[in-house]
């Protein structure tokens, strides 16, 4: 329970179990500890309920009539766009006029030999020649081509560094990941635009974004 003076007078205010942990109490420590840890799960922003928006830039949201959450709108949407570009995005190659001969450990060919389509999606083909010595065995026919970016074999190694840790995963080298983050700001929704309650709901329950949770009563 909590008091606070409002024009000379004591209100008394019952806060939620949740989140009625007195940190001095050694006796509520425990409760304390296990409120501060818990952690918001991706789901859990399907269940939030959008209230309104805040000063142009921020959505105000509540989970099970406990926890207020303040959304920054722009991360949020950003944070959406960035993770569909990077899941969904075809780069396309241009081909070489002179396949491109890349000197990889014979662990590294076999990360790349596995995950062919990964690398096409992020521009790369490749010839593999089955007769080579090992280290040997894989020409780059082609790499991956932007407006304002320029690709080279270091991006490549870079990506099967990446696959050798998260085989079979979508992975992007850092200049594809630099790129889409600039794509994802500029497709976003802004700081000041000024949203309805579908788009808040839109855009609410897109991904992790950042947060703060104040105490309810």
């Amino acid at each position: 329970r909590t008091r606070q003076r409002h024009n000379g007078k004591k209100i008394n205010r019952t806060a939620t179990p949740l989140l009625n942990a007195n940190i001095a109490n050694t006796t509520d420590n425990g409760q304390a500890t296990k409120v501060l840890d818990r952690v918001i799960q991706k789901s859990d922003f399907e269940k939030m309920q959008v209230i309104g928006q805040f000063n142009l830039g921020f959505i105000i949201a509540t989970l099970n009539g406990a926890d207020l959450f303040i959304i920054d709108q722009h991360a949020s949407d950003e944070k959406f766009n960035f993770e569909t570009l990077q899941q969904t995005t075809q780069i396309k190659g241009q081909k070489l006029i002179h396949p491109r001969t890349i000197e990889l450990t014979a662990s590294e060919e076999m990360v790349a030999m596995d995950n062919l389509d990964i690398l096409k999606s992020n521009g790369f083909d490749i010839r593999i020649d089955e007769d080579a010595p090992p280290t040997q065995k894989i020409k780059i026919i082609s790499q991956p081509v932007s407006k304002n970016t320029m690709f080279n074999t270091k991006d490549f190694e870079e990506l099967v560094f990446l696959l050798s840790d998260r085989p079979g995963e979508m992975v992007r080298c850092s200049k594809t990941r630099a790129m889409f983050a600039s794509r994802a700001c500029r497709r976003s929704v802004m700081i000041g635009d000024s949203l309805g309650k579908g788009q808040m709901i839109k855009v609410k329950p897109k991904n992790y974004v950042t947060f703060r949770r104040e105490r309810t009563y």
